[in-house]
């Protein structure tokens, strides 16, 4: 007999009790005798054969901790638990203010819950709770993408399931208007400066339609840009920041003279160039492919598509494409008694190997799949923006789990260059100083030299 039940934390629905509302009733799960038989076996090279005994089977219930996607996320538990049958997965859903609260502590203090969703962000929190994972790591490496930069003394505690970066978002109606195919689609920085012309509708400094915009979109491009030219954001020790750059210097002239130059967008034309561009007012935005699950839900009708990010010269491969960032895969609650930990640990196998289920969460969270199998799937390259991640995808650095303070400091950089009049360098300067008396207090190490491609920068 099986249920899974999804909870919502009381803080979400403002209810009093401790263990929320249940979307359906179950006595629980049952004793299972006999082992499942005739399941096909899932994977590739790490498989996952279900026709075995889970917990002798012994009734068991699990709680499975997450903030977004109870529905999405319940699939995988709800096939899981239709095979074992003795095993009840509980979906908790905490909002995200409250989530990263509420879980160290729960997690401090007891066994719940067995899993739990990770976001990489809070690596440093979380990593003294988390179990190892248990399944084979050489079979891991061979069907997902980038296990290294996650491996710490031979163990993994979590990877990547998908991938995010950064692309070219355009609106094929004003694409076409302008005249411009296909083959206009711009390689290199260059070009997209004279596609971008070509999109603006100006007269004077009154802008009706932005050639392109990178207004709010400050954190997501200024860390990433300067690998393109060769520039690591650590120095080889992995731990000193090197945001105060020449690369850095140039990126940051690159996208101010499309503004003050090449006149095909204003700092004044809307603050944020994703809702510009859902709004039908810029032609091009650069944004990570997130963007995609706001224009359903907010700009349904738009008809855009993507294409990768331009580089500085075709003729030669960038040092790296972008940063990239993962949305990570589940954690094992390393306090759960061993019952809970072994079931935990089966569930993970299960997880990691459910092709069409891990498919349908890289296609709901626009993320490009790290699963091997699904890397030249046809739903995933029919994604307008997976498509423009696929190719080079081996040319996407992750720096780790980055502190946010590149983030907020990029933001802060452009700010004050674009509206406060702040000469770049001044601007670059402050940032790096920033960046270094934030990272004093954090014990941050870099996983750049993990990259396949890595170089210490110069």
């Amino acid at each position: 007999m099986f249920s899974r039940r999804s909870l919502l934390s009381t803080a979400a629905l403002g209810l009093v009790g401790a263990a929320g509302l249940s979307a359906c009733s179950s006595s629980g799960p049952e004793k299972l005798e006999a082992a499942p038989s005739g399941h096909p076996v899932q994977g590739r090279t790490l498989t996952y054969d279900p026709n075995h005994l889970v917990n002798d089977g012994e009734p068991i219930s699990l709680e499975w901790w997450l903030w977004d996607g109870d529905d999405i996320f319940g699939k995988f538990a709800d096939a899981y638990s239709a095979i074992h049958t003795n095993v009840e997965i509980t979906i908790v859903k905490q909002p995200w203010e409250d989530y990263w609260t509420k879980l160290p502590l729960a997690l401090k203090d007891s066994g719940k819950p067995a899993i739990f969703n990770i976001h990489n962000s809070y690596h440093a929190n979380l990593l003294p709770y988390l179990e190892p994972y248990g399944v084979d790591l050489d079979a891991l490496k061979a069907d997902y993408q980038a296990v290294d930069a996650h491996e710490i003394d031979g163990k993994v505690y979590y990877v990547d399931y998908g991938l995010m970066s950064g692309v070219i978002y355009y609106n094929t109606d004003m694409w076409a208007a302008a005249g411009l195919t296909d083959a206009d689609i711009p390689a290199t920085w260059d070009e997209l400066r004279e596609v971008a012309k070509k999109l603006t509708i100006a007269e004077g400094d009154s802008f009706t339609q932005a050639g392109f915009n990178f207004n709010g979109q400050f954190s997501a491009f200024t860390p990433g840009m300067p690998y393109q030219l060769g520039q690591n954001l650590f120095a080889e020790d992995q731990v000193t920041p090197t945001f105060d750059t020449a690369a850095l210097a140039e990126v940051v002239a690159r996208f101010q003279s499309l503004y003050d130059t090449d006149r095909v967008g204003s700092k004044d034309f809307g603050t944020a160039a994703g809702d510009s561009f859902g709004q039908g007012q810029s032609a091009m935005v650069y944004s990570w492919t997130h963007l995609g699950g706001t224009l359903a839900a907010d700009f349904p009708d738009l008809k855009y598509a993507t294409f990768p990010t331009p580089v500085p010269d075709a003729s030669a491969e960038p040092y790296a494409l972008d940063r990239y960032n993962g949305e990570s895969t589940i954690g094992i609650n390393a306090g759960a008694d061993d019952a809970a930990k072994a079931v935990a640990q089966d569930f993970l196998a299960f997880f990691l190997t459910s092709q069409e289920n891990l498919k349908e969460l890289c296609l709901n969270y626009h993320v490009f799949p790290m699963y091997g199998p699904l890397a030249e799937d046809a739903d995933v390259m029919a994604d307008p923006q997976l498509s423009s991640l696929a190719d080079g995808l081996e040319r996407y650095i992750w720096p780790g789990p980055m502190p946010a303070t590149f983030e907020t400091s990029s933001t802060t950089l452009w700010e004050d260059v674009l509206y406060n009049g702040v000469d770049p360098a001044e601007a670059i300067a402050t940032a790096q100083a920033t960046i270094e008396t934030d990272l004093a207090s954090l014990d941050f190490t870099a996983v750049e030299d993990k990259y396949a491609f890595y170089q210490p920068s110069n």
